[in-house]
């Protein structure tokens, strides 16, 4: 999401005259958007400013005219005031809802240092302020379609700085869907901090959407993240065996494998549930591939609690998973809870647990070796003559092939695996997408 925040931010300010330059050395304006969701991503925000502030010098001289330094995003949402105080090289700060007001807030700043826009503006409010036009390159794009989260879980900031769940119009989706695949791409993942809550009034709901997402030529590939196990309604599990666009590969993040943990959680589903509904989508479609998140040493969690986790991975069997250690995020619940882990067992916990994924994760890839796959194909590679695409299943893939197929899917015959990708062969004629004249 932040990926596509910052997009928009870019088109916000393409009518003030800004384009992107290849590095900060070269900025007039840098914009660092951020995440809250763990404390170490918040503290590379204050380290990558001690960087900012040395080139501003540099280029600018002590009196720092002529760059300009915003942070938006979560940590601008929830550390806005900390920020100006330990960062004094910030000019401006803005919030994840508010980012369509920059064009105001650059014309204030120029007036006065040391603005800060407050960020409690109604999503929708973002969204209908922002250019109808998005200017796209590749065949790939994000395309938020919910924000924000009504479940508070206990280890989690997102309803403090994304705020209540948000869902856009279902018209004004496919209308930027549409124009996306007019400007040639293939592939768009809908996102949401909660996206299978999406409730795009008039009874849109998020499998009602990739229905009609998937009719819209030259769209071939619909994904969706984050999901939440609460809302993976019966429809959207058979949208996954009945929609040919909609990829078989799902992230469905359970955190924990621990009935009593997932309860201090406020998960509100249990680990049996969890794995009944994994049998649910994969009986509507068979070959579908799951990922999820995983938090190890949350407040309270014994050696049992951590080995019921252990035990639920070993039989969901993952293609992939983001895994933690728990993080203390101040204002949420759990950061006050007694019987906080110690660090160095939850780093003796995480690696476990990681031993375990990586070996789902690269007995996945191996099992792809000797298929023939439909691989969109994005970029050149790092040689000569190679090209980088994408599996149904979100594997890399790398081929020798052509530049003209980037933006095409080929399929391609898998013959072997490497630390994080694979490597195949071309096997057929591209399926090349409609022009924009027959769409």
């Amino acid at each position: 999401m932040n990926v596509y925040d910052s997009e928009r931010m870019a088109d916000v300010l393409r009518p003030l005259g800004y384009g992107m330059a290849d590095g900060p050395e070269d900025a007039d304006f840098v914009i660092l958007n951020t995440c809250h969701i763990r404390e170490k991503a918040a503290e590379k925000v204050y380290s990558e400013l001690g960087r900012l502030k040395e080139i501003k010098l540099a280029r600018t001289g002590a009196g720092g005219a002529g760059m300009t330094i915003a942070v938006a995003g979560c940590v601008a949402q929830a550390e806005g005031e900390e920020l100006m105080r330990r960062a004094p090289v910030v000019d401006l700060v803005v919030g994840p809802q508010a980012y369509h007001q920059l064009p105001e807030l650059i014309a204030r700043t120029a007036r006065s240092r040391g603005e800060r826009l407050a960020a409690d503006f109604a999503p929708e409010a973002k969204f209908d302020a922002l250019p109808k036009a998005r200017a796209v390159s590749g065949c790939t794009a994000f395309l938020t379609v919910q924000e924000g989260c009504d479940k508070f879980c206990t280890f989690c900031v997102v309803p403090y700085t994304r705020g209540a769940e948000y869902s856009r119009p279902a018209a004004a989706v496919i209308a930027e869907a549409e124009s996306l695949a007019s400007q040639g791409v293939r592939e768009v993942t809908l996102l949401g901090q909660n996206v299978n809550a999406y409730a795009g009034g008039q009874g849109w709901t998020l499998a009602i959407l990739v229905r009609r997402l998937g009719e819209i030529p030259g769209l071939d590939r619909i994904r969706y993240t984050t999901s939440h196990p609460r809302d993976m309604g019966d429809d959207l599990i058979a949208a996954h065996g009945e929609v040919e666009a909609l990829m078989p590969y799902l992230h469905l993040p359970v955190q924990a494998g621990s009935d009593r943990v997932l309860k201090a959680m406020n998960r509100a589903h249990t680990a049996e549930s969890y794995l009944r509904l994994v049998e649910r989508i994969r009986a509507a479609r068979p070959d579908i591939a799951l990922s999820g998140d995983l938090i190890v040493g949350f407040p309270g969690e014994s050696d049992a609690d951590f080995e019921a986790t252990l035990d639920l991975v070993r039989e969901v069997g993952y293609a992939a998973c983001f895994s933690f250690k728990y993080s203390r995020r101040p204002g949420t619940p759990a950061a006050a809870m007694g019987r906080q882990v110690d660090e160095a067992v939850k780093t003796e916990r995480l690696a476990r647990l990681n031993a375990i994924l990586d070996e789902q994760r690269h007995g996945f890839d191996r099992d792809t070796v000797g298929k023939t796959l439909p691989v969109l194909f994005e970029k050149t590679g790092r040689n000569p003559g190679q090209l980088i695409g994408k599996t149904p299943y979100l594997q890399a893939v790398w081929v020798e092939g052509p530049v003209s197929l980037i933006g095409a899917i080929a399929p391609v015959h898998i013959g072997g695996t490497g630390p994080n990708s694979l490597s195949g062969s071309l096997t057929g004629s591209p399926a090349a997408a409609p022009s924009s004249e027959a769409a």
